[in-house]
């Protein structure tokens, strides 16, 4: 075992160094110098100064084209730039109006690569959607973004703002908000959700937008669900079309293409599903324990090497027949086979207070939110492993939290359960919740007891919600594919639905929701799609 481990550890360390001589070539190869003004309050130096100065260290090692300058709030600099907080990184000032407010640690990392990399090629590489969604920007934009270095969601939206503020500098400002260093400006504008975006002080953005649909709501000043193409995008044809780039789909889409067959996934959301949002996964096959975006990366670094993924589309129709047509809000498929692996949705309480204070103190993501709560007093809702899990997440990280859980046990496995006495984690069994109040965020929750029918209210800051989820069968059930009793895709034992050529896998399946069943079931189905376009059974059917 230890030699598997070093294994392991030693293709990790040569694909880290791999990665750094590529990203150096790259860096290399931009025609541009990256020039950055860093402002600090010297005499109050703190974790976020210290970080940023890290990060562009780091950077720096990678390339002579990066050139950092620093200095003092009390600059003229500073006074010219309107810089007034610490630590102010600006990303080019002469060129654009970008600044990030914070250190672009964790997951902000990521953003903070792709800016050195817009900025140094000074283009914004959009869509030619997403250029004719620009020009109709008829005036000025200031746009916040807030983030936190743990949210997995948080650098696709900076990406888009980034991509905004290169391409239109002379009217999109972009300042990029780390809610840790700054919460007073996340308390104010009541960012305790990430990531959220605003322009001119107008909430564009809750939750990461593909970038059609940001331009579009940074056009209008107002949030944008959907975009729907002004012409229409090239033809796909493909033998599979996978909607759902989770772990089921992911692992479906290696299966397919290494059998032969021309594979898309699509994917509306961020890639990885729900395990994107897990903080740890334990005992998934080759790992003890693993962050659960480090697992995604892991999986979807592997799928690329086969399978071409359309991320940030949204399947807007399905026409069966030979082949299956399928719409997107980009482009058109034809093809031969499709496979439902859109998983599921986080449940929610449906009580009062639930839909008015999301992202104002109720979340259902502890990895993306907890940070804001620290110091703070919270409510973890929820009895499962999720729950449990989450729970001692935030308490880890400071978070006052307390589980509720309306049954009289906790469904959680015993290994998990056991350790909430041990955190100091205190559980109010039998315990409902009817509302959630407040005035601008959450103030409290009103509580009762489902056993002695007593009310009762309870001061917190915020409501984090784990109770499971609800399969994302709108587009199964818009089609005709059946579902069983208990609302999940009806399938056989070969994941085949009751239409011919469409098939499913995952937690739209319904049963145990782990990862390493959602693989399985997505290698499962590629597999009989791989049989079935050899010897197709409907076909068969008909002729006898």
């Amino acid at each position: 075992m230890a030699l598997g481990l070093d294994r392991g550890e030693k293709a990790a360390q040569d694909a880290q160094q791999a990665f750094l001589q590529q990203l150096k070539r790259t860096f290399a190869s931009l025609p541009r110098e990256i020039p950055l003004l860093l402002f600090v309050q010297r005499g109050k130096e703190d974790v976020f100064v210290d970080a940023c100065r890290q990060v562009v260290r780091a950077f720096r090692g990678l390339t002579d084209k990066i050139t950092l300058k620093e200095y003092n709030l009390d600059h003229e600099l500073a006074a010219k730039h309107n810089v007034d907080s610490s630590p102010t990184l600006l990303i080019d000032p002469d060129h654009y109006n970008i600044r990030w407010l914070g250190a672009p640690m964790g997951e902000e990392g990521r953003s903070f690569l792709e800016a050195m990399l817009l900025v140094g090629n000074g283009k914004a590489d959009l869509g030619e959607q997403s250029l004719k969604v620009l020009d109709h920007l008829d005036g000025p934009r200031l746009v916040k973004i807030f983030v936190s270095p743990t949210c997995p969601y948080c650098p696709q939206q900076v990406v888009n703002g980034l991509k905004a503020a290169i391409q239109k500098p002379e009217l999109v400002s972009l300042e990029i908000i780390d809610i840790q260093c700054r919460p007073d400006l996340a308390d104010q504008y009541g960012a305790q959700s990430v990531p959220q975006a605003y322009a001119n002080d107008v909430l564009i953005g809750q939750g990461a937008q593909q970038e059609e649909v940001f331009l579009s709501s940074l056009v209008k000043l107002a949030p944008q669900t959907i975009f729907i193409p002004e012409s229409t995008e090239k033809v796909v044809h493909t033998d599979v079309v996978i909607v759902g780039g989770g772990p089921a789909g992911l692992t479906a889409g290696i299966y397919t293409e290494r059998s032969g067959l021309r594979t898309a996934v699509i994917e509306r959301d961020a890639l990885g599903g729900q395990v994107a949002l897990t903080p740890i996964v334990e005992n998934y096959p080759g790992f003890t324990q693993v962050g659960g975006k480090t697992l995604v990366d892991i999986m979807v670094s592997h799928a690329l090497q086969y399978v071409q993924i359309f991320q940030g589309e949204e399947v807007l129709d399905v026409k069966p027949g030979d082949p299956i047509e399928v719409t997107t809000t980009r482009r058109k498929f034809f093809t031969r086979t499709l496979l439902l692996a859109t998983g599921a949705n986080h449940r929610h309480l449906g009580v009062p207070g639930e839909q008015q204070f999301s992202g104002r103190g109720v979340s259902y993501c502890a990895t993306c939110d907890g940070p804001l709560f620290k110091g703070r007093k919270v409510i973890m809702v929820g009895g499962g492993n999720s729950a449990v899990t989450e729970a001692l997440y935030l308490k880890h990280m400071g978070v006052d939290v307390t589980l509720v859980h309306r049954r009289d046990r906790l469904r959680a496995q015993d290994v998990l359960a056991n350790q909430l006495p041990a955190a100091g984690i205190s559980i109010m069994y039998d315990t409902e919740i009817k509302a959630i109040e407040g005035r601008e965020k959450v103030q409290r929750v009103r509580l009762i007891n489902s056993k002695s029918g007593k009310s009762s209210d309870l001061a917190v800051d915020g409501v984090f919600i784990a109770i499971g989820y609800e399969p994302a069968v709108a587009l199964a059930r818009k089609i005709g594919v059946e579902l069983n009793e208990e609302g999940y895709i009806k399938h056989d034992a070969f994941h085949r639905t009751n239409i011919p050529g469409i098939y499913s896998a995952g937690d739209v399946e319904g049963g145990y929701k782990q990862i390493v069943t959602a693989t399985g079931q997505g290698a499962a189905a590629a597999m009989t799609i791989f049989e079935d376009l050899i010897n197709p059974y409907w076909k068969m059917a008909e002729a006898s």
